[in-house]
């Protein structure tokens, strides 16, 4: 087969404005590395490994990590990463921005997939976050339906935006059935401490809570063991506590991960927000299946959920986002 010069020529046009554009397309499965602050094992955190595994096992992806990274050497491991040669880095940012962005700058040919409370920025720094405000408002509607005292407890990490919203949906979502709910809200300072959050929920069923917010690990232990109910957040952990999880409001990574995997594949990679794909129309967000709690939740609160979450799909309810820090009312 012979080509003409003016093929060729357009075949090279075409690479180059590629490559101005953003990363290269690529010919062999894109090599994504991710590096984490926390164990795997951490919820947040858990989600975006999960999605990665997943696309390594499609065969979409090679996959390599770094958890429990200080943020002291965070921008160290992302630039050894990038020096490897890797198409994507994959993290979450939040104590870092200013390094990591400069970093991007230094990689212009490395796709970078940040967690951050701020936009994109260049050509190839795309920004992250776990929206998932709308079944947040799901949960709080069933434990509205289900409290006995009306006094709630949510134990969080710290009060920042991710979480603020989150808490703020839940508390809405119980208002609207349950208006005379009050709450009781502690945050721990920490995003990894399951003895301190323990403590902190036995306070607050000691004043009276029968629900508690379990936005950090340790909170849902104290409910097992005082007896009473708890809300799950970004992962379904009812299996661990059968008799105390009634439901949660569950992060779904993969629709994020896989959209960055495709425009890495293909050359198209660019600086953009991809929090849209945590919103439940995209999959992105979902409410646990009710589990052991399916026949415990009374049906005609199971109908109303199942409304609000095909309007909130529709686009025909919006959940309210409010960042503000969250206090108790009691």
């Amino acid at each position: 087969m012979s080509w003409s010069k003016k093929t060729i020529f357009s075949i090279i046009w075409i690479l180059a404005a590629v490559w101005i554009m953003g990363v290269s397309p690529l010919s062999a499965k894109p090599k994504v590395a991710a590096i984490y602050t926390l164990p795997v094992e951490q919820q947040w955190i858990s989600r975006i490994h999960k999605a990665l595994n997943a696309s390594m096992a499609r065969g979409d992806i090679e996959y390599v990590f770094s958890e429990s990274v200080k943020n002291t050497d965070y921008e160290r491991v992302m630039r050894e990463y990038a020096e490897k040669g890797m198409d994507l880095l994959v993290g979450e940012v939040f104590g870092v921005e200013r390094a990591a962005r400069k970093v991007a700058k230094d990689y212009p040919g490395t796709a970078f997939l940040m967690g951050s409370s701020f936009g994109p920025s260049g050509q190839n720094f795309s920004v992250f976050d776990n929206w998932i405000h709308e079944p947040s408002y799901l949960t709080g509607m069933i434990a509205g339906a289900m409290t006995k005292t009306n006094k709630m407890g949510i134990v969080g990490g710290y009060p920042i935006p991710e979480v603020n919203r989150l808490v703020h949906a839940f508390m809405d979502g119980v208002h609207e059935v349950n208006p005379d709910v009050k709450f009781m809200v502690t945050f721990l300072g920490s995003w990894f401490d399951p003895p301190k959050a323990k403590e902190s929920a036995f306070a607050q069923i000691e004043r009276g809570a029968d629900i508690l917010f379990a936005e950090r690990f340790g909170v849902s232990d104290a409910a097992k063991e005082k007896g009473v109910l708890a809300i799950g957040n970004v992962i379904d952990t009812q299996s661990d506590y059968p008799d105390t999880v009634i439901a949660s409001a569950i992060w779904n990574m993969e629709a994020t991960i896989d959209r960055a995997v495709s425009k890495v594949a293909s050359g198209s990679f660019e600086g953009e927000d991809y929090g849209q794909f945590s919103f439940m129309k995209y999959g992105g967000g979902s409410l646990a299946p009710y589990g052991t709690f399916e026949n415990r939740i009374p049906a005609k609160v199971k109908k109303l959920v199942a409304e609000r979450s095909q309007e909130i799909k529709d686009g025909l309810f919006r959940v309210n986002v409010n960042d503000a820090e969250p206090k108790s009312t009691m």
